[in-house]
């Protein structure tokens, strides 16, 4: 099968690293599947490959329905169910690159330079967990993780704590570090993160779950090109 390019941007695949879009959700307050939502003419799952494409990142799609594979190669999740710390431990064990950069597909405003950023900072630093902050609030997704991470998750996801920013931590901490937490804000201001649409970091974070969050960021993404 061959896959649409949903982005043009200049890519330059790494072999050290890999994009993965969590798709396996429920999706219930949404009540209809919301990768398949559209938002400005293209659905969510098409924004979050663009997202990681732009970032120069090849892409796969954990979890979700087979419908999804129309998008982009498919990661099949054998615990759907669990949520995506289940997602992301099939995505893990699915990949041959060092690094993959994790985005939820209900995040259609999040800018490719702030993924661009995390991925950078993890590739040079060598930190096994690499997440952003805003307002000093450490977020969940993006999320950059080395693949020697998977067997902590693995055991997190068993026990059936299954919370992505506990088990993160915990990877981390039995790898001998802290979770490498960049602030937006600093990023920001010096230049490494800017969003092309012009909207403010507090938007970029937000997760479209139900309609009336699919009208809001539909009225963001309209007043900018107003």
């Amino acid at each position: 099968m061959t896959w649409p390019h949903i982005a043009s941007p200049t890519e330059v695949l790494s072999e050290d690293a890999a994009g993965f879009v969590l798709a396996g959700g429920r999706s219930s307050r949404m009540g209809t599947d919301k990768a398949l939502v559209r938002l400005g003419g293209q659905t969510l799952v098409a924004h979050a490959i663009g997202t990681l494409r732009q970032a120069g990142l090849a892409v796969s799609i954990a979890g979700g329905q087979e419908a999804l594979a129309a998008f982009a190669p498919l990661v099949e999740d054998p615990q759907s169910g669990l949520g995506p710390l289940s997602g992301i431990c099939a995505a893990l064990e699915s990949s041959r690159a060092r690094l993959a950069v994790f985005l939820p597909v209900d995040m259609p405003m999040l800018p490719a330079s702030l993924v661009q950023a995390l991925l950078q900072h993890a590739a040079v630093a060598h930190s096994a967990v690499t997440l952003a902050s805003l307002n000093g609030f450490a977020l969940t997704f993006p999320a950059v993780l080395d693949r020697l991470v998977l067997h902590t998750l693995r055991d997190e996801l068993t026990s059936g704590r299954g919370g992505c920013i506990a088990a993160f931590r915990a990877a981390a901490a039995k790898l001998g570090e802290p979770v490498a937490i960049l602030p937006v804000e600093m990023l920001v201001q010096t230049g490494q993160v800017t969003d092309p649409a012009g909207q403010p970091p507090v938007r970029w974070f937000l997760n479209v779950n139900t309609e009336e969050d699919l009208r809001r960021a539909e009225v963001f993404r309209q007043a900018f090109i107003a």
